[in-house]
């Protein structure tokens, strides 16, 4: 940061607030449906009825001596955190946390016929595979068509809002009018994140992924899009390196995500087997480095992850969990500058998010003067009704 921030950590100590909330009830249901999703033998049952118990009444316990990842947890605040309740440290932190506890419990990294197996692969199938996704590719075809610019304007606004469950996204030219009409927009630097996508070039873009299914299809469009009209030569996808946050995309639901495009027939399958061919030529590379399933904000990023973001021409971060990481997980006034918060970051950045937290910034004072007249108790902040781009150069 390039100022000490006043701002406080956001908590889950307050009984009523989003992130308690999140602990107490979000998470113990997380268990219970891992639970259901799997023939789970009685070792991993026993194992997950002792997380759902912590991690609502008990306190932080380190990971065994033998965990592969154990020095890793120990630099991010495993031991200083030790001991504590879930509900008295970092929210991000204490999140984070559950779902690597929530991975030993089903034995995801140990040997044996369990280990890799995605605790949350049934439901991010079953998003992938509705006919709601059939009827979002289907409308790819009457957006081919349509002038480029008119395309990377929906796509843009897809990527956008394909994380919004009741609304998904509409590709056709028709309903990326629709898109961009709706109120929900607090904060709004589209035109100039087209411009900087338009003027990329020759560069890389890096795009950190957030959600699988029909969030991630797409940001893919979006990428092969801008690869195939030259706004970029390159284009570096980072996703998570394991199951992370129910629905975080890994390496394994790209693909996933690839064999339903190219699958789908049509324009959906013509972008498929162009995604298919850039992975293949290098054009198109996936990343999964560790710090992604950190319990850290960005402005703690480690060495080799700043230099890769800092030789990209720019940095598109998605969803509202990588938000929270990229401006840190603080009850920032809205009106605090997002060019200050983000002013730590190795080069030009964009937000695409939907709000799904109580963290926000670069508001006008306006706006959330509107917003909290139109819905009491700041419920704008956690609805996932409403949605921002943000740019810093």
């Amino acid at each position: 940061m390039p100022h000490t921030p006043t701002a406080p950590v956001i908590l889950g100590d307050e009984p009523g607030s989003f992130p308690h909330g999140v602990l107490a009830e979000r998470h113990p249901a997380i268990i219970r449906q891992v639970r259901e999703a799997f023939p789970y033998e009685p070792w991993q049952q026993r194992a997950l009825d002792a997380l759902l118990v912590n991690c609502t009444k008990g306190g932080i316990e380190p990971l065994p001596a033998g965990a592969h990842d154990r020095a890793r947890w120990e630099s991010w605040g495993m031991h200083t955190y030790a001991g504590q309740s879930w509900y008295d440290v970092p929210w991000l932190w204490s999140e984070s946390w559950f779902y690597r506890q929530l991975l030993h419990a089903v034995g995801y990294f140990d040997p044996g016929p369990w280990q890799g197996v995605d605790p949350f692969r049934p439901s991010k199938l079953a998003e992938l595979d509705s006919s709601a996704t059939d009827e979002e590719l289907a409308a790819l075809d009457a957006l081919a068509g349509r002038p480029a610019e008119e395309q990377a304007r929906a796509l843009l606004h897809g990527s956008l809002w394909g994380n919004r469950a009741d609304l998904g996204f509409r590709l056709s030219a028709e309903g990326a009018q629709e898109t961009a009409a709706v109120p929900g927009l607090v904060a709004d630097d589209s035109e100039r994140l087209r411009s900087l996508l338009g003027s990329t070039g020759t560069g890389t873009l890096c795009l950190v992924a957030d959600n699988a299914g029909r969030e991630l299809v797409p940001d893919l469009l979006l990428v092969a899009h801008l690869l195939a009209h030259g706004h970029i030569a390159r284009a570096v996808l980072h996703v998570k390196p394991y199951p992370y946050y129910v629905s975080d995309a890994t390496g394994a639901d790209v693909i996933d995500a690839l064999r339903r495009l190219t699958g789908a027939g049509g324009a959906a399958a013509e972008y498929g087997h162009r995604l298919w061919s850039a992975l293949s030529d290098g054009r198109l590379v996936l990343r999964a480095h560790p710090f992604s399933c950190s319990p850290l904000p960005y402005a703690d990023m480690p060495d080799d992850l700043r230099a890769e973001f800092a030789s990209a021409a720019l940095t598109v971060v998605k969803g509202d969990l990588n938000y929270r990481r990229l401006v840190g997980d603080r009850y920032w006034p809205p009106t605090t500058p997002f060019a200050d918060v983000t002013g730590y970051f190795p080069g030009p950045v964009a937000a695409l998010r939907t709000l799904k937290s109580d963290v926000i910034t670069g508001l006008t004072a306006d706006t959330v003067a509107a917003l909290d007249a139109a819905e009491a108790g700041g419920r704008w902040r956690t609805s996932g009704t409403h949605a921002l781009v943000q740019v810093r150069t």
